[in-house]
């Protein structure tokens, strides 16, 4: 592995942060996405019930789940201005992810950027390169290959997984908003 961080040369540098990034990235959102987090077992309670005049516990009032009920409660909203409201609250669950998709994509480029740099260093303005120098381009465009490819294919499994886990999501919270819509008293006639 020392030889491998040593081959890339400057290349660890954005490598490394690529790397940093997309596990940062991953392990919040598989945090922020646990089942608690969006519909805890108290709001489901609640829609199974079909009682919004029962108060939610404070804790479970912060949650996606939670704050749909608290919005249907205090707006009595028409069925468009919830629904809009649920998608607002759903595009907050997809924070971040596009930098977890860019850096599937830059990370082997970044990597293939070191490959020809690599072998760009082998062409010496004048006659034949030397072994030092050899080995040091071809070591280069190898271990930046490898390195792009090792941060990009997790990256790439860890937008895939929540990618997934959020249409689930997103089934289950427009579930949860029709059971809302079905529960709200009937608009008043327009006078």
């Amino acid at each position: 592995m020392n030889t491998l961080v040593e081959g890339a040369g400057h290349f660890i540098w954005p490598l490394g942060f690529c790397s940093f990034l997309a596990a940062f990235i991953a392990i919040e959102r598989l945090i922020a996405l646990r089942p608690g987090n969006i519909m805890p077992e108290a709001v489901t309670a609640l829609l199974a019930r079909g009682d919004l005049s029962s108060p939610l516990p404070r804790r479970d009032g912060d949650t996606l789940g939670g704050r749909l009920v608290h919005f249907c409660k205090k707006n009595n909203p028409d069925t468009e201005t919830f629904k809009a409201y649920a998608q607002m609250e759903l595009s907050q669950l997809e924070r971040g992810l596009f930098l977890l998709d860019t850096i599937v994509s830059v990370a082997p480029l970044i990597g293939l950027l070191g490959t020809v740099y690599g072998l760009f260093m082998l062409f010496p303005e004048k006659g034949l390169p030397n072994t030092a120098t050899l080995t040091h381009g071809i070591g280069l465009a190898l271990t930046t290959t490898i390195l792009g490819l090792l941060v990009a294919i997790p990256a790439l499994i860890c937008s895939n997984y929540i990618a997934r886990r959020l249409e689930v999501i997103s089934a289950r919270v427009n579930l949860a908003v029709e059971r809302l819509l079905a529960l709200l008293p009937p608009a008043p006639p327009p006078p």
